[in-house]
């Protein structure tokens, strides 16, 4: 056995942590049921001679008296239920130093029944060690795992090809293990940067250079783990700070929660999303057990601390604290890619709890994207999600959500879905094709008040023989919106109707020119067009309106802008094949060969109405026919 001063590590045992100061470095170990993980962990505790006295003994002892062969994975499964199964259960976390840095090294199960247990370790870490037996190749666990390590955003991975010893040692079938893994994980966006053949029960590569495989000249196992970077501390980043409750001391009212990211001063101005009430820290609360020690000015990422406000704002638990500069993202929808482990299918339409820090709120699943085959990255469509599958979906809520993409801000970019009390998925969120609403939400404008009019509403629909409202077009482009929104109002004019259309090109020549085909510009554009169509409503007009408008916020937002008014949303339906086909101004042609990015229907999103006032299916209707159903209609909802 090579001398503890030989490898220069030094493992502590299973129920220690780092007595020093220095970085910290969290590693998870994953792979498939049996591929070897926990032998190769308890071989690097024997390895370094860091075993406590007669642990070694004991468990050798113990393997006698039930009749079993002694195996390494002994040493680190601590479970009873663990040995008599033979299959690590839970996570175990162990740590360890190098001359470089402390480590927690998390073990984690491979068994398909307990990949929720593998998520939660892997979920705290920084980096990853991937095992592969070598007798057995690259297996669908494997990919499973390299995957889940990508939706949990952790990039550096080093690949541990283990029981090299069962096939001699072998150069060639390692190679061919090596590539496939390789091009499997640079496919989904991670690089291994080490792929090291190792022999767990031998001790080959695990602390010291193995002598069977001179033809391999990269390091071990434990040398890997020290080439890894450590992640910007979580304090450097932008401002999380949860609110996990607020409690009324004397007079004052102190607001509690654990700092995920970033850190505030005493003075500084913070947001609370999603209410978007904002005050200035007054003081920053904290408990001590030393006598007239003054209370700290600042506060930082991993600390749990109570602040008062220089307001008395109301907050409540689940807000979102943050510098106003800095805000999260809110929105009440989002796409998210999951991992679904309940027992029962994820399906469309039904609503579960995310949790996303100290906030719950119901979700409905909008809609299913896609289901993504983890062994060939291949995508498949289903109304349902299965349990172990990983999807890409669409979740809504009634109410506005702060969060972060996940890309941007790792902690607070994840959430957990809860079926009834049990966790049933978790998943990591994306922003694509949808809008950040904070800014079409947030009221800027102080000291103002509505104009009362001389001119009443029912005055204005007595003179003119029928009310104001809006005709709220919404569609696909080339579902015939336009076409049809013009036939219309010429139809209405003729019969002696106030009208007047609104369309993308009579306001983007000039009210919003200034604006962009961005998913917030686009939201902004819609919102601008809600409060313009609502002021012809209240002049008396009819309004019809012929827009994409493709996100329900947005036409929701347009509805309540006519403030209780008559606003009908008319889906002008067309199914995206056909308008493709009549493609009237090339868009569809642009937009499959990458000219037009972020085109409804195709790279963004379009969401159907759900209680339109009226439908016009035009892939079945002529032009005449819809103008006629829409005539009627307004003669039955406008006539006075």
């Amino acid at each position: 056995m090579p001398e503890a001063s030989e490898a220069k590590v030094k493992l502590a045992t299973v129920n220690e942590s780092p007595a020093s100061a220095r970085d910290l470095l969290r590693i998870v170990i994953v792979g498939h049921v049996d591929h070897g993980k926990s032998t190769l962990v308890g071989r690097m505790f024997h390895d370094t001679g860091s075993l406590p006295d007669g642990k070694y003994e004991s468990i050798k002892a113990m393997c006698e008296r039930r009749g079993v062969p002694f195996e390494w994975a002994f040493l680190m499964d601590a479970l009873q239920a663990e040995r008599d199964q033979g299959i690590t259960i839970d996570t175990s976390q162990i740590w360890f130093k190098t001359d470089a840095r402390d480590y927690t090294i998390i073990d984690a199960p491979g068994h398909k029944e307990f990949l929720k247990n593998m998520i939660t370790g892997a979920a705290q870490s920084d980096a990853a060690l991937l095992i592969i037996d070598a007798a057995e190749g690259v297996r669908e666990q494997s990919r499973r795992h390299g995957y889940l390590l990508h939706l949990l955003g952790i990039r550096q991975v080093a690949v541990a090809v283990n029981k090299m010893d069962l096939i001699g040692y072998e150069q060639d079938q390692f190679d061919l293990i090596e590539q496939e893994y390789r091009d499997y994980l640079t496919s989904i966006g991670v690089t291994p940067t080490f792929v090291i053949p190792v022999s767990a029960r031998a001790g080959d590569n695990i602390v010291t250079e193995s002598t069977t495989m001179a033809w391999y000249k990269g390091p071990t196992v434990v040398k890997a783990l020290d080439s890894f970077l450590p992640k910007a501390t979580a304090s450097d980043r932008p401002l999380r700070f949860p609110v996990q409750d607020v409690y009324k001391f004397d007079q004052r009212r102190i607001i509690a929660g654990r700092i995920e990211e970033g850190s505030f001063a005493v003075g500084d101005e913070l947001v609370f999303s999603p209410s978007n009430k904002k005050a200035r820290v007054k003081s920053i609360e904290a408990w001590s057990t030393i006598p007239g020690k003054e209370q700290p000015t600042e506060a930082f990422a991993g600390e749990s601390v109570g602040i008062t406000l220089d307001e008395q704002i109301f907050v409540e638990r689940g807000e979102l604290a943050s510098h106003v500069e800095h805000a999260p993202i809110e929105t009440d929808v989002f796409r998210a890619r999951i991992f679904w482990l309940g027992h029962e299918s994820m399906v469309k339409g039904k609503t579960y709890r995310i949790k996303l820090g100290t906030m719950e709120a119901p979700v409905t699943v909008q809609s299913i994207e896609s289901i993504i085959d983890t062994s060939d990255l291949s995508n498949t469509s289903s109304h349902q999600v299965e349990r172990n599958q990983v999807a890409e979906v669409v979740l809504r809520s009634r109410r506005m959500l702060a969060l972060d993409e996940f890309e941007k801000a790792p902690k607070s970019g994840r959430f957990v879905l809860i079926d009834k009390y049990d966790i049933a998925g978790g998943g990591i969120i994306s922003m694509e094709g949808y809008a950040n609403q904070r800014d079409l939400i947030t009221s800027r404008s102080t000291n103002i008040t509505r104009v009362e009019h001389g001119v009443t509403t029912e005055a204005r629909a007595f003179k003119n023989g029928h009310k104001g409202g809006v005709l709220w077009f919404t569609g696909l482009s080339g579902a015939g919106k336009s076409t049809v929104a013009v036939a219309l109002e010429k139809k209405l004019f003729e019969k002696g109707y106030n009208v007047f259309v609104l369309d993308g090109d009579n306001v983007r020549h000039g009210l919003n020119a200034n604006l962009s085909f961005s998913p917030e510009d686009r939201a902004e554009n819609i919102r601008r067009v809600g409060e313009v169509s609502a002021l012809f409503a209240r002049a008396g007009m009819i309004a019809i309106t012929s827009f994409i408008s493709p996100y329900r916020s947005d036409r929701d937002r347009a509805r309540e802008a006519s403030n209780g008014g008559d606003f009908h949303e008319i889906f002008v339906k067309a199914d995206v094949a056909t308008c493709e086909a009549r493609d009237p101004k090339g868009l569809y042609k642009k937009a499959r060969s990458g000219e037009i990015k972020d085109f409804t229907g195709i790279s963004a999103p379009y969401e159907e109405p759900d209680n339109a006032e009226l439908t016009i299916d035009t892939s079945v209707l002529s032009v005449d026919e819809s103008v006629e159903q829409l005539v009627n209609y307004v003669e039955m909802k406008f006539k006075v």
